[in-house]
Parts: structure tokens; C-alpha cells; sequence
């Protein structure tokens, strides 16, 4: 166990859904004149709500990208929502939508600073050239997810298709950055 505990917060979770079916967006556009939609810029109509603050995508095949959420539950809540609406507003949805999480994006911050440096060559799978970016990229294969590692200690983890990999995949860098001696605290 890490001497410090990070702090990890969800910043954005990215799902896809389907409805199985064609979406007349033009009809969706006259039941909400709040929707963005400009076919000819982009081929999507966005529908945002306030509760929970997202906003989704939403394609004439049926298809759909729900971003903002700030956890798995919320973005699922988001999407049945908007499919909520979506009926109110006189557009027939035949089934339930199928929902798959793409990717959770969060930061977190581990407490200590991190010498880059020495990480580059003693953690497998990194790349860090601070002339282009000030963080070091490192690849964790399990949990399969991707980490910019900063200085500060301060990261973001992304990538991930669940929750509970953010969690897994900053501590077990945590408990790595220590027992490399690649961490130092105040």
C-alpha cells in the first residue's frame, strides 16, 4: 500500500449506444429546437441536458456518443434520459438502447514528486520527451490503460472501459513509483 493516498477523480466518462434503428433527426430538431444540428457541418445532432450535465451525439443510423458524464452509472442515466426525451417528443424507439463504455478519462494526484528522468528508464513501455510535452507518457498493459505522469505527481489515467481500472491502474503505478524509489514526499 502506497504511504500516501491518491487522490483520483473522474473527469469524463465516453459511451456509445444504439437504438437498432433509424432516427429521423430533422423530426427530433422540430420536437427540440434547443438541439444542435447542422447537417451540412456535421452529419450528428447534439442533445444536451442539464441532469446529469452531458452531452450526447446522436446519428440518423441510431447510433449514439454520450460524453460528460462523471461516472459509468451517470452516463447510462444520461443516454436513458435523452431516449426519455426523445419519445416525449414524439420519436418511436422500438428497444431498450444497448450502451458500451469507450472510455473513462480521470486525474489524480499521488502526493509526491516524481523524478521523470530516472521513470523514462526504469519503467517499461514510456515515452517522455519534455521538450514536447512536460509529461511522461507511460502504457500499463493491465489494466490496458495510458497514464501522463507529471512531475508534481499530478496525472491523468485514460482509456479505461471501467471505473474500477482507473482505480486499479493508479495504484498499482503508485505502489510501483515507490517501490522503484521514483516517488519522494514532503
Amino acid at each position: 500500500m502506497p504511504k500516501v493516498k491518491a487522490v483520483i477523480k473522474i473527469e469524463n466518462v465516453v459511451a456509445s449506444a444504439t437504438l437498432n434503428q433509424k432516427v429521423d433527426l430533422n423530426a427530433v430538431v422540430k420536437g427540440y429546437p434547443g438541439v444542435e444540428y447542422r447537417p451540412e457541418q456535421f452529419p450528428g445532432l447534439v442533445f444536451r441536458i442539464k441532469r446529469p450535465k452531458t452531452a450526447t451525439l446522436i446519428f440518423s443510423s441510431g447510433k449514439m456518443v454520450c460524453t460528460g458524464a462523471k461516472s459509468e452509472k451517470e452516463s447510462r442515466r444520461a443516454v436513458m434520459k435523452v431516449v426519455k426525451e426523445l419519445k416525449k417528443g414524439g420519436i418511436i424507439i422500438i428497444s431498450k438502447p444497448e450502451l458500451k463504455i469507450q472510455n473513462i478519462v480521470a486525474s489524480a494526484s499521488l502526493g509526491g514528486m516524481i523524478d521523470l528522468e530516472k521513470a523514462v528508464s526504469t519503467l517499461e513501455k514510456t515515452m517522455y520527451e519534455p521538450e514536447q510535452f512536460p509529461g511522461l507518457i507511460y502504457r500499463m498493459s493491465d489494466p490496458k490503460v495510458v497514464i501522463l505522469l507529471f512531475a508534481s505527481g499530478k496525472l491523468v489515467c485514460t482509456g479505461a472501459k471501467k471505473e474500477q481500472y482507473v482505480y486499479d491502474a493508479v495504484e498499482k503505478l503508485h505502489i510501483l513509483l515507490e517501490e522503484t524509489e521514483l516517488i519522494f514526499y514532503d
